[in-house]
């Protein structure tokens, strides 16, 4: 689903669309598994609920799992994604998906 992109980025594609939850959030068993393929360092037991950081346009996302997200979509709230480039929403749509190192900092200057 992401492919290796620069030192602090995977890209991916992903069909955007709006929503009207507070949060970004993407399939849950999709994001569990990016979670652990991306973020998990292999030592012991592992949170594999942890917010994925993911770039649409110019704005970085905390992206949540959910179970009524279909697979290969990044539910953004319709506030954030008017301000994207995303037009005609379903699209399909490059995403950046932020390396574990990247998303800690960038969670750090959001918390």
């Amino acid at each position: 689903m992401f492919e290796q992109f620069s030192d602090g980025y995977y890209l991916g594609r992903l069909y955007v669309e709006p929503t009207t939850a507070e949060q970004a959030q993407m399939c849950q068993a999709q994001h569990e598994r990016v979670n652990e393929q991306l973020y998990a360092d292999g030592e012991g037991i592992e949170r594999l609920d942890r917010p994925l950081v993911m770039k649409v346009g110019t704005h970085h996302l905390a992206v949540r799992g959910d179970e009524t997200v279909p697979a290969d979509t990044l539910s953004v709230p319709e506030s954030v994604l008017s301000e994207t480039s995303v037009r005609n929403p379903p699209t399909l749509q490059e995403v950046l998906l932020a390396k574990a190192d990247r998303a800690a900092q960038l969670l750090g200057l959001t918390a």
